[in-house]
């Protein structure tokens, strides 16, 4: 039995989807079970990854843990999941986190919160494996409003490039893991198979819809305030702007093979994933 947390979002769906379709016994932990929309083959329970005790029960019975979890509470959170899995004798952790926590420089806020969750992970004595994707292609669904309707790309740091991954690679990565053996003690920087721009982006999604599309350069200060006006947290904002602004740095841009590596399967170009989410962009 595997427990997925995180399972309904992108990459945690992702990864279920894989696992009932290779006939693995999937557990999926989630705050709203009513609400999951998961296959009817998974044994969804509820469970707060801050609350140890919903973390025990969902346990009860698990051979292996996919461990996702976001925002300031990442050491907490990672640290309650790890202490109760070691109380369950679980014979495997595959945590993802950022690729960024591999830069000894990023001392900002996310990928300070992965590493000491890696840090817990790495001294519980329960097998592991860490995933470090160096940033995520389905981040350009933030883009889709303002695609749909202006037409138009605003980002800050422009000219920065990330090496961004598929979800759907990360979940095929983490399937691999977890149902083979010879990952333990292993960390896995994850990326697509080309670095890009903002710029560049907003180019193949134009071609790909078979309409102009601007992408207009915002400054640091504005795109933070869109974030508050999404309703996040002013620590939210800092931390994903940080993030946001190590695109400039070398770090991000370095392709890495390790999704073929891993999973025999090339990784998946922007293009394709932006032919696969084109719904999601095409005017109503």
């Amino acid at each position: 039995m595997i427990l997925v947390t995180g399972a309904t979002g992108t990459v945690g769906r992702s990864l279920v989807d894989r696992l009932v379709a290779a006939k693995v016994p999937v557990r999926a932990m989630t705050r709203r079970p009513a609400a999951a929309g998961l296959p009817a083959a998974v044994d969804v329970v509820a469970g707060d990854l801050g609350d140890r005790g919903s973390i025990a029960a969902a346990l009860r019975g698990v051979d292996r843990v996919f461990l996702l979890s976001t925002g300031p509470d990442i050491p907490t959170h990672d640290a309650n999941l790890i202490r109760e899995a070691t109380r369950a004798d679980v014979a495997h952790v595959v945590k993802l986190s950022s690729g960024r926590t591999g830069d000894d420089t990023a001392t900002d806020p996310i990928p300070s919160w992965h590493r000491r969750g890696e840090q817990a992970l790495r001294d519980s004595g329960i097998p592991w494996t860490i995933l470090g994707p160096l940033g995520f292609m389905a981040n350009a669904l933030h883009w889709a409003d303002s695609i749909r309707n202006r037409d138009s790309v605003f980002a800050a740091y422009g000219h920065g490039r990330i090496a961004v991954v598929d979800e759907h690679d990360i979940a095929s990565v983490a399937a691999t893991v977890l149902t083979t053996d010879g990952h333990d003690g292993r960390t896995y920087r994850l990326s697509g198979p080309e670095a890009l721009t903002p710029a560049e982006m907003t180019a193949v999604l134009a071609d790909v819809l078979g309409r102009p599309l601007r992408f207009l350069e915002v400054e640091p200060a504005a795109a933070r305030q869109a974030i508050l006006d999404h309703g996040l947290s002013e620590i939210m904002a800092d931390a994903i702007m940080a993030l946001r602004a190590t695109a400039l740095e070398s770090f991000t841009s370095v392709v890495h093979p390790t999704v073929q590596e891993v999973t025999g399967v090339r990784p998946t170009s922007f293009r394709e994933w932006a032919t696969r989410h084109l719904a999601d962009f095409a005017r109503v």
